[in-house]
């Protein structure tokens, strides 16, 4: 049984009826079952409750995957990655879909924000949802829309974000950030050719 992904399925129940539920009693059991989602959820790892409690509180109503954007750039056979400024493990670049923009004006933006170059975003090359790594839990479900982009301008500045930026060969990866890009997924993304891959 996968018992991160049946509680978290559980407390997307209690936040939905939370939201929509209009009935004094209901909310109180909806209420009640959110609480014991969280216990279960603190109970896989090693969090404190409160950290737990925190990183749920601010989800409410009807709970839908998140969007993620990144770019994939290339240089020859080399790939475009940059180097968070915290943890100091790679990624493409990208982040959250912001409100408000498109997908293609987040992913202009997240390039220009951690790398500092204006690129051109020519198609959408993969969705990748985070669901079907077992071996990566996270506390939410993601999809990684993953847009192919050539460089139109721009160098790059160290920012908040990244610390570095760089080119690597698909057989000589830096440490990555395995919950924003992993290797099989740069494999696929070299692989392919033709249409967007969806997995």
């Amino acid at each position: 049984m996968d018992y991160l992904a049946t509680y978290k399925e559980l407390l997307s129940i209690a936040q939905a009826g939370l939201h929509y539920g209009k009935d004094e009693f209901d909310r109180f059991r909806y209420q009640e079952l959110n609480d014991l989602a969280l216990q279960l959820l603190h109970s896989l790892g090693n969090e404190p409750q409160e950290a737990i409690m925190d990183l749920f509180s601010h989800e409410s109503g009807y709970q839908t995957p998140k969007v993620d954007v990144r770019a994939w750039i290339t240089k020859e056979n080399y790939i475009l990655l940059v180097q968070d400024s915290k943890t100091k493990e790679w990624s493409l670049p990208g982040g959250y879909a912001d409100v408000g923009f498109s997908p293609k004006e987040n992913i202009l933006k997240e390039v220009y924000e951690e790398t500092g170059l204006t690129v051109n975003v020519k198609q959408l090359k993969a969705i990748f949802d985070t669901n079907l790594r077992k071996d990566i839990p996270q506390a939410f479900q993601y999809y990684k829309l993953v847009f192919g982009c050539e460089i139109l301008s721009g160098s790059f500045s160290k920012n908040l974000e990244t610390s570095q930026i760089g080119y690597f060969a698909i057989d000589n990866l830096p440490a990555l950030s395995k919950k924003r890009t992993t290797k099989e997924q740069l494999v696929q993304l070299m692989q392919q050719e033709g249409p967007c891959n969806f997995e």
